[in-house]
């Protein structure tokens, strides 16, 4: 990606701690059957994970580790390719997934380099094209002739990872005290995808980000990382920066805005970030859990009382979701839409 253009460049508070300390106590959860634990207990355990820290990591997750690796390695083929080659499936506004160079995250361009497909081809989201537009856009998938086996290796990997997700959902259900399908009907028509995260070697790693602050939009995130490390998460307690260590053939797991609607701020959402470094690339899979585009996300009936009434107005996920996609293309002259413009004011 050559010199570090002033676009990368972070205000001076948001600029990355280098020296920054691993996490203690992001738990690592095994999800395998055990006799020595119900799934009641099981689901207890993230229910605390999602309570304290909204991220965690699991492993024993089920996902055929051979296919990880080959995902990971078709990654490294695309992004190896030359320029021209992977503009080929450039991203733009008309067709939000495929390659894109130039994502931006809080208005400050992002070190790294993507490629997004959805889980569902072809995938509805609202057109939004003026404030009373009710009708849908239909998208669809980009896919490169090369690297050969891409598109049926990728689709076969969303498959798994999909499982894992609707597992992990049905977990975190059961540990709010609700039957393991409450969420699961939210997910007809999901708006799912799927991301390759290239972050080359940066000239100047202490003043950008591979990806700056940001919370994820959807219910949950699997994300597949590889041993480099480098994403930092805010932790609840006091809002200190903390790194995640990698820990082989795991998945990290954290919650997006959806989940902390729905649980009315018991879970949490944590912000994020990637910090880069000058030697080593890096490359990261996460697949973005997302509602259908008819959902309305608001604090649950089962969760909200007169002690604890809703925290957030009620928004539909479709429009959320479309406003989100269209900021991150470029630098944009207001705050892209968070859920805090949801909030109910006390």
């Amino acid at each position: 990606m050559g010199a570090l253009d002033t676009t990368f460049i972070q205000e001076a508070e948001h600029r990355p701690n280098l020296k920054m300390v691993e996490a203690e106590g992001v738990p690592s959860i095994d999800l395998s059957d055990s006799p020595a634990r119900t799934r009641e207990e099981l689901a207890s355990e993230i229910g605390d994970a999602c309570k304290k820290w909204g991220f965690f990591q699991v492993i024993n997750h089920g996902v055929p580790l051979g296919l990880r690796k080959r995902i990971e390695e078709l990654a490294k083929e695309f992004f190896d390719q030359p320029l021209e080659e992977k503009t080929k499936v450039k991203r733009d506004e008309v067709h939000p997934m495929g390659f894109h160079d130039s994502e931006h995250t809080k208005n400050v361009r992002d070190w790294k380099e993507v490629f997004d497909f959805f889980l569902q081809d072809p995938t509805l989201i609202p057109a939004l094209s003026h404030p009373e537009d009710k009708s849908l856009r239909k998208l669809t998938n980009q896919w490169p002739q090369n690297p050969p086996q891409f598109r049926e290796t990728c689709e076969e990997y969303a498959k798994e990872v999909e499982k894992l997700a609707f597992k992990l959902l049905e977990l975190i259900s059961l540990s709010l005290g609700l039957p393991a399908d409450k969420f699961n009907g939210y997910f007809k028509e999901q708006t799912s995808f799927l991301r390759f995260n290239h972050y080359p070697p940066c000239p100047q790693p202490e003043l950008a980000l591979g990806v700056g602050r940001h919370k994820d939009g959807g219910a949950l995130t699997v994300l597949s990382q590889d041993s480099v490390g480098g994403l930092q998460i805010q932790r609840r307690s006091d809002g200190e920066w903390i790194s995640i260590r990698p820990v082989p053939d795991a998945y990290v797991i954290n919650l997006g805005n959806a989940m902390q609607v729905w649980t009315n701020d018991l879970y949490w959402s944590a912000e994020h970030r990637v910090v880069v470094n000058s030697e080593k690339e890096r490359f990261s899979v996460p697949f973005f859990f997302f509602p259908g585009h008819h959902v309305s996300v608001k604090p649950l009936d089962e969760i909200t009382n007169e002690e604890n009434p809703p925290k957030y107005k009620e928004f539909n996920w479709g429009v959320f979701f479309a406003m989100r996609n269209r900021s991150d293309y470029k630098k944009q002259e207001v705050e892209n839409i968070q859920i805090e413009h949801f909030k109910v004011s006390e």
